[in-house]
């Protein structure tokens, strides 16, 4: 079997280069993708929070400005009516100290207009105090020169009537720009909510993108270092182990292939191993079943009945040794990928009875019966292959079938490809067997007590051949009746039939 185990150290440089670009661990790749992710979604927050504080703050300087200006222009008016009936009593009465009320209402309509006017952020309402004030500062100065002749202040009284018109104008013109005032602050409310919908229109899917551009950045060499182990637990080490990711899982990903190469040495190490112990064992085992015949042919004397035992007892554990090694054998090729198919043309029938009759002995010594359904069909095929796939589906029938019992054969076809079941009635393969009965050296949970156990590479090279011959076998689960059921199936050519 041919590996690739070498990298080149121009492919390791960019790694090298690549990783100084890449997060140094997992919890600093999935902080990076948090605050990527999140970053859209604090800054709108911010902004709306900025916007919604700021139409707050307009919204309550609107109030306050709203209060004072009405409660400033009642009290305006309010002065202004005081001033006049002060006026008014001195006039009627011709007393010059009644005056003294207006002075009061005086000093509070300056403090009141004077206080507005730093309050006021419209130029119109500072127009109209301006024009207030002058008009009440020339009444003013007009009672200080005439307050002591009362009687003459009888044409002020129109004055006083004007400064309260002026009042009520002002007044008027206030609730007007504060109305306008409440009009822009909704108008910016509307403006923040459709902005802020925007906002969520927007940023939702870019959030939801972002998103799932990260979580497969940070899936990905979580599945990748997955994949790696769960090839190496199928023993596929041929592929190289490449972890795209932060700098400790791609360290992960170099450390799992170095095990992957390791892996690999040990395993071509086994395989030459087996390679060897079993061209060696075939030299001295060949001597072993050739002396073992030699004595059961009675060559070197004739031999009493225990000898004869003893002699047929070596003939059969050499035969079963040599199958064991042939297996081995076979296995080391095929771990190799030294599968050469020579293909033939056999009746499918006559080879199926072909490998019968190679079992007769252990059916009959269980007294077991075989019903073969097989029509006359030709195949291409390696026929030796083919042989060894049916042998030991076979074999393991007989092994596990109880005493006085059946196995079935049926053979079907169709255009494509032919279908070879074979059934015992066994225990069966046990569930947690099911998965792992193609396994090499595994050995089920059901083996017989009394049976000696095999090598456990009979269905791997079985599956092996029928993989080469562009077909496969496998278990056939939950029939619904007692025993293990294997199918076989092969491609085959419509041509080919007869």
């Amino acid at each position: 079997m041919k590996f690739s185990t070498d990298v080149s150290p121009s492919e390791r440089m960019s790694r090298k280069n690549r990783s100084r670009y890449k997060p140094k661990s997992f919890l600093a790749l999935i902080l990076i993708g948090f605050s990527i992710v999140g970053l859209p979604l604090i800054s709108a927050l911010i902004y709306s929070a900025i916007r919604i504080d700021q139409l707050s703050e307009q919204s309550r300087y609107n109030v306050y400005h709203a209060t004072q200006i009405t409660n400033g222009t009642s009290v305006i008016i309010g002065e202004i009516m005081a001033m006049e009936r002060s006026v008014q009593h001195a006039l009627v009465l011709d007393d010059a100290t009644l005056l003294e009320g207006y002075f009061i209402a005086h000093t509070k309509f300056e403090s009141i207009t004077n206080h507005l006017s730093i309050i006021s952020t419209y130029p119109e309402q500072q127009l109209s105090l301006e024009k207030l004030r002058l008009l009440e500062t020339g009444i003013f100065r007009e009672i200080l020169d005439l307050k002591t002749h009362p009687q003459d202040l009888q044409y002020l009284l129109d004055r006083f009537a004007a400064l309260l018109n002026l009042a009520r104008e002002f007044s008027t013109d206030s609730f007007r720009m504060i109305g306008q005032s409440v009009g822009n602050v909704s108008e910016i409310a509307t403006q923040t909510r459709s902005l802020v919908e925007w906002e969520l229109l927007i940023l939702v899917p870019l959030v939801i993108f972002l998103a799932l551009i990260f979580s497969v950045f940070i899936a990905r060499p979580v599945r990748q270092i997955d994949e790696a182990i769960a090839q190496m637990g199928r023993g596929n080490l041929s592929r190289p182990i490449h972890v795209n990711g932060p700098q400790n899982l791609t360290y992960i990903g170099e450390r799992l292939d170095w095990l992957r190469l390791r892996l690999l040495r040990l395993e071509n190490q086994k395989i030459q191993f087996f390679r060897h112990i079993s061209h060696e064992l075939k030299t001295p085992l060949t001597a072993i079943r050739e002396g073992a015949d030699l004595l059961a042919e009675g060559v070197t004397g004739t031999l009493n009945r225990k000898q004869q035992v003893i002699a047929g007892i070596l003939h059969t554990s050499s035969m079963q040794l040599q199958k064991r090694i042939e297996d081995l054998l076979n296995f080391s090729a095929l771990q190799a990928e030294i599968i050469t198919l020579v293909k033939q043309r056999v009746n499918l029938k006559k080879l199926i009875n072909s490998v019968i009759r190679a079992q007769n002995l252990s059916i009959l010594s269980k007294s077991l019966t075989i019903n073969l359904n097989c029509p006359e069909l030709f195949l291409e095929c390696d026929i030796q292959k083919l042989d060894v796939m049916l042998d030991n589906l076979l074999s393991n029938a007989v092994k596990f079938s109880p005493e006085y019992s059946h196995i079935e054969i049926t053979v079907l076809y169709d255009e494509d490809k032919v279908q070879i079941d074979i059934m015992d009635s066994g225990p069966g393969v046990a569930s947690i067997d099911e998965d792992r009965v193609f396994e090499p050296f595994y050995q089920g949970r059901n083996t017989p007590e009394n049976h000696a156990k095999g090598t456990g590479l009979g269905l791997a090279i079985a599956k092996e051949y029928a993989v080469a011959h562009g077909g496969n076998i496998e278990l056939v689960r939950n029939t619904g009746k007692c025993g293990a059921h294997f199918r076989l199936m092969l491609p085959i050519n419509r041509s080919e039939s007869t």
